[in-house]
């Protein structure tokens, strides 16, 4: 079960590096997802963005999980690059009901437009309005992760708060890094892991983002991260996502454990 409302997890799980660093050895592929969902609390699932699966599929991921436990996942990169997303509804339809199948264990759907990507202000705001509240019965979540830099403005952020979606807080300097919270749960991807700290993070890095997820669960906004807008979001208690992404992905593993025994002390 999540520390306190606060997830920790990594992107994935099959990983040839990881054999050698977090898997036990000789444990086959097909048992890592079992044992990486005892180690952390949430993946982010990559894979669905490239393609997605069947149903029975998300079903048999599910059913490998403990009770607790969730998925986040990547919306299709047929649909984030569709010339016209107000026109997507079908495919949206399609790829959410599929991926329901994870049942309970279905958390925060991403949908990742990339830096290059026109968007326009209309078109975006008819796109949000497609994606459905419900599936399957369980409440859906949605984490807008826009790459353009342009695009990121106080009206962004109102629009996202208009229809209660998170915006992605990325610890990062090749994207757009504001951590301005829109919706009742925080969705935070940290990116600066290094090869050479065996934890990925240093202890007083992992200190302060141990204090930043706290924060954001109490339902407030840290200081010292960047802002875009001028209004703080209203105080409630949030459900936070933290993800170890990218950079020495190797150590992403070990990161986010590093951080949830720290959540839990």
């Amino acid at each position: 079960m999540p520390t306190s409302g606060i997830r920790v997890g990594i992107g994935g799980w099959v990983y040839a590096p990881w054999r050698d660093n977090f898997y036990p050895k000789g444990l086959v592929q097909r048992r890592e997802l079992e044992f990486a969902s005892r180690h952390v609390t949430a993946i982010e699932i990559n894979g669905t963005y490239y393609g997605t699966q069947k149903p029975e599929t998300y079903a048999k991921w599910a059913a490998e999980t403990p009770e607790g436990f969730v998925f986040s996942a990547k919306a299709p990169m047929r649909i984030m690059q569709s010339k016209v997303l107000a026109r997507t509804g079908p495919q949206v339809q399609d790829f959410v009901g599929g991926i329901a199948s994870l049942g309970d264990r279905l958390g925060p759907l991403v949908w990742q437009f990339d830096k290059g990507s026109r968007l326009q202000r209309e078109d975006f705001s008819a796109f949000l309005a497609l994606l459905p509240t419900t599936a399957n019965g369980h409440r859906l979540r949605h984490v807008l992760d826009v790459r353009d830099r342009d695009f990121v403005d106080a009206d962004f952020i109102a629009l996202a708060r208009r229809h209660g979606m998170a915006t992605v807080f990325t610890d990062s300097d090749e994207h757009p890094s504001f951590a301005d919270v829109t919706a009742d749960f925080v969705y935070a991807r940290l990116m600066r892991s290094r090869a050479e700290v065996t934890t990925g993070y240093p202890a007083d890095e992992l200190e302060r983002w141990a204090r930043h997820a706290r924060t954001w669960a109490s339902g407030r906004q840290p200081e010292g991260l960047p802002y875009v807008g001028a209004d703080a979001a209203p105080v409630m208690p949030r459900e936070v996502f933290v993800y170890f992404i990218s950079a020495a992905k190797e150590r992403n593993p070990a990161a986010a454990m590093a951080l949830l025994q720290r959540l839990a002390g």
